[in-house]
């Protein structure tokens, strides 16, 4: 993961659990995992023109993944019964799927046990991240699917905190070299 501390100002990210799905020297792509967007599924079902009976899984929360291809949907999720048309696994059992078949079947009842549902993703540029690092913009924790999928939205960028170990407070605004 990705979190956001303090010094990150932009509303888009504060307070913000990223959960990184690709890093390499071309740059970095995540979804912030604990920010609901204004939809629902319910929403986006009718979008698709998707039927659903469930009014559990209508009202499940969209999530904002981030600012860039807002128009664009991901569903970040468990193993699932069976392969995506376009899906890509991003850590141990956790996949990152775009193509619609994943919706008909959390529709129907039928998709992966654990999912979320996000409009938009964080994306940097080549080095932007490192540096953003490097300005103390960010924590990184080990991801894990009872925290990214963990009903209480709200709680998770402490959960994920927790692992750390250590208070926020003692953290440095600044960096510098010994």
């Amino acid at each position: 993961y990705l979190l956001a501390t303090p010094a990150v100002k932009d509303p888009l990210f504060a307070s913000s659990l990223v959960y990184m799905c690709e890093h390499n020297a071309e740059g970095s792509m995540g979804l912030v995992v604990n920010h609901r967007s204004e939809q629902n599924l319910e929403a986006v079902f009718e979008q698709r023109e998707i039927d659903c009976d469930d009014e559990n899984i209508r009202q499940t929360p969209v999530f904002l993944g981030g600012p860039v291809q807002l128009q664009q949907g991901f569903v970040l999720h468990d193993a699932a019964p069976r392969k995506y048309e376009q899906s890509l696994q991003v850590g141990d059992d956790m996949h990152l799927t775009t193509s619609l078949d994943i919706l008909q079947d959390i529709a129907q009842g039928k998709g992966p046990a654990h999912f979320l549902v996000a409009l938009g993703y964080a994306g940097w540029a080549a080095g932007q991240l490192e540096q953003e690092l490097q300005d103390n913009a960010w924590l990184t924790a080990p991801a894990r699917p009872e925290i990214t999928f963990h009903p209480d939205i709200d709680a998770r960028w402490q959960l994920a905190f927790d692992q750390l170990g250590f208070d926020l407070d003692s953290l440095s605004p600044t960096t510098g070299s010994a």
